[in-house]
Parts: C-alpha cells; structure tokens; sequence
C-alpha cells in the first residue's frame, strides 16, 4: 500500500494501513491453515495444548478455582472497609486502558477498543484474568499480555517496598494488625454463594471465572472435601500451571 502511494504521489496513511493489516492477519492465517491442512499437516502437541487449555478457557478457569480454595476471605468479612483497597487496584486497568487508547490516537501504536481492553486488565496484576480476557477480545496480543501480566505480578516484591517506605513512616509500618471479631463459620460459607449469585445476575459475563474462585473457596470453608481442596490448592493448580505456560509460550513470536 506504501509503495501504491508513493507512485500516485500520495502521502500514506500509516494508520489507516496498520488497521488494514490488522483486519487482513487472521484472514491470510485462516488461508494458511487450510493450506497446512491440505498439505497433510496436523496440529502439533503445542497446538493440542493451546486449544484445551486457552481455546476453550480451561485453565484460567482451574486456576482460578485453585486460587479461590487458597484464599481466606476471614479478615475481609471482620473488616469489610478493606474492600476499598481491592477497589482501588481497579484504576490500574481503566489507567492502562487509557494509555493503550492515548498511544493509538497519536498514531504511535495502533490498538482496537478491544486490545486495549485486554491489554487493560494487566493493571489488575491477575495472570489467569489476563489470559482468559485476552483470549476472548484479542487472542493475537495473548503471549505478550501473558507475559507481561506475570512479569508485572513477579517484580511486586521489588517494586511495593520503596513505595511503602515512601508512604508510611516506620511506626506506622510497625503496627500490629488484629482481626478485630471471629468470622463464623457460616459467614465463610455465605459469602461466596452471595458473591456469585450477584455476579451471575450483574455480571453475567465474568460469572465463569468467579464461579470457579467461589467454588474452590467454598471447598475450603465447608470442611467437608479437604482431600479435594487440598489437591486443588496444589497438585492441580501447579500441573495446569505447566500446560498454561506451555501453551503461552508457543504464541510467542521471537
């Protein structure tokens, strides 16, 4: 298109040819992949591993399940004012939207409303959210958003410490915290049945992945499944953990 231009002595439209590229990408793919088919070719284990575990949103799924069992929802329930520091982290995703769309109206990188989405959900510093939106609203940005998301979530340690010396002063950083009441156990089990009866009414498309983090949470809490919960803390998140990597790194391009 840039050498069409330059011989009508027309000044290209760097934008408009980086969207017809975009929208020609998974066409000219599709037309490679019969090819390949047609050639007698056949996906390879990769591929196999790609489609079970990301294709179809499997393993966010389980490792969200693992991460529901893994966590105590006690200190929340005791104090519900914490919930507004979970709240908070949530500007970090409308901030990196926002970035993605400012980068693409100057014409520096050019990204749909979509890839801005999932390239959004990095600021929430949650890997299997990451993949699972990334898959469902721009599967060819997933290795990099991938990526990105886990080596965000990796440096944390490196990067809260300054931020919190800078913040707090060493007395305020050595306050003790105390639950302040006993949660019972009939709070602990409430909880998740509530949480994903009003996420599946207000937020019907994110009712998967939090009912899967409900599920293993009220496994946990019940008591009456341990072996499984226990399995799913850890043999099971760790073993989809391995084909979740697997599966990321074969959309790498170098």
């Amino acid at each position: 298109l840039a050498v069409i231009a330059a011989k009508l002595n027309c000044a290209p439209d760097v934008h408009a040819i980086k969207e017809a590229l975009a929208l020609a990408l998974p066409s000219v793919q599709g037309q490679m992949e019969n090819l390949a088919v047609d050639m007698g070719y056949t996906p390879g284990v990769l591929a196999l591993f790609y489609k079970v575990a990301i294709g179809s949103g499997v393993a966010p799924l389980v490792i969200f399940m693992g991460v529901g069992a893994m966590t105590d929802f006690g200190p929340l329930l005791a104090n519900p004012r914490t919930l507004l520091l979970g709240a908070a982290a949530q500007f970090g995703i409308f901030a990196t939207v926002l970035g993605a769309l400012t980068l693409n109206y100057f014409g520096l990188i050019s990204f749909t409303l979509p890839q801005a989405a999932a390239i959004g959900i990095i600021g929430g510093a949650d890997g299997p959210t990451a993949i699972y939106l990334s898959g469902k609203l721009a599967p060819e940005l997933l290795g990099a958003i991938a990526v990105a998301a886990y080596s965000y979530m990796a440096l944390v340690p490196l990067i809260q410490p300054p931020i919190m010396r800078a913040l707090t002063s060493e007395k305020e950083r050595k306050i003790r915290m105390v639950q302040l009441r006993t949660v019972s156990k009939r709070e602990k089990i409430l909880f998740p049945v509530v949480l994903l009866l009003l996420v599946a009414l207000l937020l019907p498309d994110a009712a998967p992945l939090l009912g899967m983090f409900c599920f293993g949470n009220l496994m946990r809490e019940s008591g009456v499944v341990e072996r499984l919960s226990d399995t799913v803390q850890n043999g099971l998140i760790n073993i989809v953990t391995i084909f979740l990597g697997l599966s990321v790194g074969a959309k790498l391009v170098a």
